[in-house]
């Protein structure tokens, strides 16, 4: 790239996804590779990009099966793109398809490409069962065996023991501790009680069920499976239903995160096509929105730090970046993985002493408007297949914007490993 060239804007010119579905129901049968393919021809399907040559798909997924040998690129040859279409698979946990829209508009901003799409998928349903370590060990040496000496040799003190399977843990490696776990931690540091994470739940349902009703979600979903709508949704939810729901990982009277006030596990995938305003103009595609910053952090989880806060420095140092205020914002997008941590974030921003000591800043962030926060549902209502989730916020934040026809939106997705990504999309 020439040193003297502009950084050009990058526009979101479309978004698609499949319904999002509680584990074990509607894909159950179902892999991460199917729900992409089925995702990504969404997208396909809407913008008229059959037979298209793009200039790359990045995608992931959290839960890896060793047989989905780089995903992406195996889930575009399953679509009706052209199969000249590069596909690059990256996995950064609950923020790979936000972090593969990154990748993508850097990219685009610079004039090194002129497309690409960011997506993501992810089936609980479908989790990666291994085999002990040393029985995988005896089969690899059963496969290189010759002579029947040799194949003896590989079973000699073989238990059955060893045929145990291990189930994908859910637990951070480094604490030991889920993320549930770490949430409860959170809550109490920053003594979030139960009923407030409660009415937070209650209020994406309500969003959600709201927004469903208005047919916003009607152009953003491509049937998939049979499944035409997310359905982890509860229509007749209520605050009595949600105060009776026992704690679900600190099981003593302390606890205060319940099914009802975390995600449960998901399945899904969610897409987002990104280009340069020229490449848009020229395939008569509209710009919802433009993905003008973009911010990447982590904290010291173990060390002690909130496993879920990375997001707050994320977005402290996009907003001094972008020399905007918490405040300049017409829609606000937290991803909530656990209403505990939603409220954390908000608590911490409006903290001083956490912004002096830990964000480094003069005074807090301050408070925003909670009208102006996931208006449209979220996490806790539709669903939060890991990988998936960057990208369906910001196909749901697009839409807002260009709807409204004007406006600044914030993202900020928490992610296990202690990390956190942010993003500024405007109109």
């Amino acid at each position: 790239m020439n040193r003297t060239q502009t950084i050009r804007p990058v526009a979101i010119v479309g978004a698609s996804r499949i319904p999002f579905c509680r584990t074990g129901t509607g894909y159950a049968d179902l892999t991460n590779l199917d729900m992409l393919v089925s995702a990504l021809q969404g997208l396909v399907d809407k913008y008229n990009l059959h037979g298209m040559q793009l200039d790359e798909v990045v995608a992931g997924a959290v839960s890896n099966h060793p047989k989905d040998f780089n995903l992406a690129r195996e889930a575009l040859l399953g679509t009706s793109l052209s199969p000249l279409t590069p596909g690059i698979s990256l996995q950064q946990a609950c923020g790979t398809s936000l972090q593969a829209a990154f990748g993508i508009a850097a990219k685009i901003a610079c004039g090194q490409i002129e497309c690409g799409i960011a997506a993501g998928a992810d089936s609980a349903s479908d989790a990666p069962i291994l085999f002990s370590r040393r029985f995988s060990q005896r089969l690899i040496q059963l496969s290189k065996a010759k002579t029947p000496r040799q194949k003896l040799a590989a079973l000699k003190g073989f238990s059955p023991s060893e045929l145990s399977p291990v189930a994908p843990a859910i637990a951070e490696p480094r604490t030991e501790l889920s993320m549930g776990e770490h949430a409860e931690l959170m809550a109490r540091q920053w003594q979030i009680g139960r009923a407030e994470q409660d009415e937070l739940a209650l209020a994406s349902h309500q969003r959600a069920q709201a927004a469903y009703s208005a047919c916003f979600y009607d152009d953003l979903l491509s049937p998939c499976a049979g499944m035409l709508r997310d359905n982890n949704l509860r229509y007749d939810l209520s605050l009595e239903q949600l105060s009776k729901l026992k704690p679900a990982f600190d099981r003593s009277d302390a606890g205060t995160l319940t099914a009802g006030n975390s995600t449960p596990l998901t399945d899904g995938a969610a897409t987002l096509l990104l280009a340069s305003e020229e490449w848009a103009t020229a395939h008569n595609l509209p710009v919802l929105a433009r993905l003008t910053h973009m911010e990447t952090a982590a904290v010291d989880h173990v060390g002690g730090e909130g496993l879920l806060m990375a997001p707050t420095v994320a977005v402290a140092n996009m907003l001094r970046k972008a020399g905007l205020s918490l405040q300049d914002f017409s829609h606000y997008e937290i991803h909530e993985a656990f209403a505990a941590q939603v409220l954390c974030t908000l608590k911490a921003w409006e903290s001083v002493d956490y912004c002096r000591e830990r964000l480094g800043l003069n005074g807090p962030l301050g408070s925003i408007d909670r009208s102006k926060l996931n208006t449209m549902g979220s996490s806790l209502a539709l669903g939060h297949p890991f990988a998936a989730t960057g990208a369906r916020i910001a196909g749901t934040l697009a839409k807002l914007l260009n709807e409204a026809g004007q406006g600044r939106g914030l993202i900020s997705i928490c992610t296990a490993g202690g990390m956190g990504v942010a993003a500024i999309l405007e109109k």
